[in-house]
């Protein structure tokens, strides 16, 4: 019998929980609002529409010391479909810059504006 299989990815995060880099990311987010580098940070707080019934939310909402909002997508491996969701977010809500977060090396972030263009 041939029929459609569901997909989905091995050890991806049960809902509501985050991964092991998101939450080390999220440790990096207290040590950087302690230090007053930023102000506050919420993870997964806003969902944004793209399209009917397409949706996007931000594995972190961070806000700057000036109220700035940023959004903070944090990725052990970039998808082609993921990279072009963020591009769109980054189009449609051009307000709050948009990050694409990966780790660089055991303690270290890399922070990438994600452009438009």
């Amino acid at each position: 019998m041939t029929g459609c299989r569901p997909r989905g990815r091995l050890g991806a995060k049960p809902r509501g929980s985050m991964n092991r880099t998101e939450e080390a990311y999220a440790q990096h987010l207290e040590v950087q609002r302690r230090a007053g580098a930023i102000a506050a940070w919420w993870w997964e707080s806003v969902k944004l529409r793209l399209a009917d019934k397409t949706w996007y939310t931000p594995d972190f909402l961070v806000q700057l010391p000036d109220g700035a909002l940023e959004l903070h997508e944090v990725k052990g491996y970039l998808e082609d479909d993921a990279a072009v969701k963020l591009k769109v977010v980054a189009e449609l809500y051009w307000l709050f810059p948009v990050y694409l977060v990966r780790r660089a090396g055991r303690d270290g972030w890399d922070v990438q504006e994600v452009g438009t263009g």
